[in-house]
């Protein structure tokens, strides 16, 4: 159990979300902890969660003496930018309803828990745009299924 959700406000009050945040899921601002000012980005929990803070000078300090520590740093850094390479190919090559799909595909227990309006502003479209992809896939399965049953006759 646990989901959060982060994002950015616009000065005009307009939010996008960054990202929703899973069991497990390490978060974290890389600006905010190299230059010591403030994240660019909030949380909310979207359900009852349990985080652990870890002060970035904290993890910086055991890393230098530690090699193990270093070594789970480098692969969390590694994670953390192939996320973000990840959502960052999403944007730029797919297309909304690829998004969605992808969606769907690796957190179908999101779609569950969030908002239609999350969802949307997750994908980067309007709500009006996410209930007319969801319309288009109900009616191409419809067919889809209508094709095999024909088939089968």
């Amino acid at each position: 159990m646990g989901l959060l959700k982060s994002f950015y406000t616009s000065p005009d009050g307009k939010e996008f979300i960054k990202s929703f945040i899973v069991p497990s899921d390490i978060i974290g601002s890389l600006v905010s902890a190299r230059n010591g000012s403030g994240s660019s980005f909030s949380l909310i929990c979207l359900e009852p969660s349990t985080l652990i803070r870890i002060p970035f000078s904290t993890i910086v300090t055991y890393s230098k003496i530690d090699t193990e520590i270093a070594n789970a740093m480098i692969d969390m850094l590694l994670d953390f930018a192939m996320k973000k390479e990840s959502r960052e190919f999403e944007f730029l090559c797919l297309s909304a309803e690829q998004r969605f799909d992808l969606l769907k595909e690796k957190y179908p227990f999101i779609l569950e828990k969030v908002t239609q309006n999350d969802i949307a502003r997750y994908l980067g479209i309007t709500p009006v745009a996410l209930s007319r992809i969801r319309k288009r896939m109900r009616e191409s399965c419809s067919l889809k299924q209508s094709s095999l049953a024909n088939a089968h006759r």
